[in-house]
């Protein structure tokens, strides 16, 4: 049994704002108003992803509306000058689109975010079709489960496996997040292997383990 979403397909946005290649400036921009939000997918054929508009794409539009940028700016922002006199999805959008597969898990989507600096993802299969839409805040909805849900899948998913019955039981208490383990272990090599296990489920804001003698140790995280 796994109660935590792990990966994208559990958290993501199945219904999704998407538009074609052919789609004009004014409607992109009042489709993002219109469904709140920051980006649109844009769609070729049955559905295949073939770019991305987001509001950065749109704003050079604005920027460069009054008289002609110096020559440094030309010469660095070629691709934003470019966009500031695009009409359509295809003269604005980012190409090839940032995308993740729906099994992806939630750490692999958030670095992606990261290294890509972009606020969502649109979650394509293997035919590069989309399925869906995977934002931060998708991401952060592992933040909203119950203290109940993370303890039950502590002792469920790592405490029961590790350790048999006839040991000192580990006790697991949660509260906002924060997990405390308490009891005594008679291999103390587990300790770091517990607090690593126990931080990778989600939901899990920090870990307090007062293991091994009662002696209190901080997940060093």
């Amino acid at each position: 049994m796994r109660i935590s979403p792990h990966i994208v397909s559990d958290v993501m946005t199945h219904t999704v704002v998407a538009v074609g290649r052919d789609a004009s400036f004014r409607d992109l921009v009042k489709l993002m108003q219109e469904w709140k939000v920051s980006a649109l997918p844009v769609l070729e054929g049955e559905g295949r992803v073939i770019g991305v508009v987001s509001e950065a794409d749109l704003l050079p539009k604005e920027e460069f509306r009054g008289g002609d940028p110096d020559r440094l700016t030309q010469m660095h922002r070629l691709t934003d000058l470019a966009k500031a006199g695009g009409m359509t999805a295809a003269d604005v959008m980012s190409t090839p689109a940032v995308t993740v597969h729906p099994d992806a898990t939630l750490a692999q989507a958030a670095r992606v975010m990261a290294q890509r600096k972009v606020k969502r993802l649109p979650v394509v299969n293997a035919e590069g079709l989309l399925e869906g839409v995977v934002s931060r805040a998708d991401l952060l909805k592992v933040f909203l489960r119950t203290d109940d849900e993370i303890a039950e899948e502590i002792r469920q998913e790592i405490l029961a496996p590790l350790f048999p019955a006839s040991e000192a039981p580990v006790r697991v208490e949660v509260s906002d997040g924060v997990v405390t383990l308490t009891g005594t272990l008679r291999d103390t090599s587990l300790v770091p292997i517990v607090a690593r296990l126990v931080r990778s489920v989600e939901g899990v804001v920090d870990v307090d383990l007062a293991l091994s003698g009662g002696v209190s140790v901080r997940d060093p995280g």
